[in-house]
C-alpha cells in the first residue's frame, strides 16, 4: 500500500463489469494494510428512511436509502455533515463522516447540517483494492462534500470523471454498452 485513499473517491473504471460496481463511485472511508472500506454514493433505493429504519424517520424520513454495496446489505451505515466535528467518530472529507457508535440518534438532527443512510457497505480484505486500482479497475479522484450529498446521483460518475479532466472525460461520455458506441 502506497498511500491511504480514505477520504477518496473511487471511481469504477469502464471495463468493471461486476454488477455490484459498474459504473459506481465509491467513498471510501478506511484504507490501511488490513484492507479498505467505503460505501457507494450513488445508488439510491427506492426504499425511504422511514421505511427502512424508523429511528432515523424523523431525521430524513423521505429520503431515500442508498445501497451503499454488497457487504452485510442488512446493516445501517449512516454518513452525516456535523456542524463541529467533535462528536463525530470518524471524519473522512471535511466536517463529514460517520458517527460515533454511542452517538444519540435524537441529538443527531442537532449536531448534523445532513446525513445519507445506507444499506451494507463496500469492503476489501488486506490488499484486495490495491490489487485492483493497479489492474485498472478503479480511478481514485479528490471527494467534495458535494458528491456525497448529491442530489443528481444517477450522474455523479460521469460528473467525476469530467471533473477528472483529460482523456476522463471522454470516458465519462460513454455509453454503458460500447457497442451502442
Amino acid at each position: 500500500m502506497e498511500e491511504s485513499l480514505a477520504g477518496q473517491l473511487l471511481l469504477a473504471a469502464p471495463g468493471l463489469l461486476d454488477p455490484n460496481f459498474r459504473r459506481t463511485v465509491v467513498l471510501i472511508g478506511v484504507h490501511s494494510e488490513e484492507g479498505a472500506l467505503g460505501v457507494v454514493l450513488n445508488r439510491p433505493s427506492t426504499v425511504t428512511v422511514e421505511e427502512a429504519v424508523p429511528a432515523l424517520g424523523s431525521l430524513d424520513g423521505d429520503e431515500p436509502v442508498y445501497l451503499g454495496g454488497p457487504v452485510q446489505p442488512g446493516s445501517v451505515v449512516l454518513l452525516a455533515e456535523f456542524l463541529d466535528p467533535a462528536p463525530a467518530g470518524m471524519l473522512v472529507v471535511g466536517r463529514i463522516g460517520f458517527p460515533a457508535a454511542d452517538t444519540d440518534m435524537e441529538q443527531l438532527a442537532e449536531i448534523t447540517s445532513r446525513r445519507r443512510v445506507f444499506a451494507g457497505f463496500a469492503g476489501w480484505g488486506e490488499g484486495q483494492l490495491d490489487a485492483e486500482i493497479d489492474n485498472g479497475d478503479w480511478i481514485a479522484h479528490s471527494a467534495l462534500a458535494e458528491d456525497v450529498f448529491t442530489e443528481l446521483p444517477e450522474e455523479l460518475w460521469s460528473a467525476v470523471l469530467t471533473r477528472k479532466g483529460g482523456s476522463y472525460a471522454l470516458m465519462a461520455r460513454m455509453p454503458l454498452d460500447p457497442s451502442m458506441n
